[in-house]
């Protein structure tokens, strides 16, 4: 079947500061880099795509240094073109 994997970062609620104007730039930027390194380890790009999500799609509402921790992740989808 065609596939691709899809990579999907994704940030804490935190402002940013920096380097990257937004967390949505830094969610991006995540899932870019994980793109590039599976390149260089012979994944073709033609299978992969890069989605930042920011703080978006949070998966723990809380405010503790866990539940910030668990929201600033990489998401690793296969799924058809």
């Amino acid at each position: 079947i065609p596939w691709v994997a899809r990579i999907d970062g994704h940030t804490d609620k935190r402002p940013i500061a920096g380097t990257f104007k937004s967390n949505w730039e830094l969610s991006a930027a995540r899932a870019i880099s994980v793109v590039k390194y599976l390149v260089t380890r012979g994944v073709s790009p033609q299978r992969l795509a890069a989605t930042g999500f920011g703080e978006f799609q949070p998966l723990d509402l809380g405010d503790t240094p866990d539940a910030l921790a668990r929201n600033r992740r990489l998401e690793l989808k296969i799924t058809e073109r």
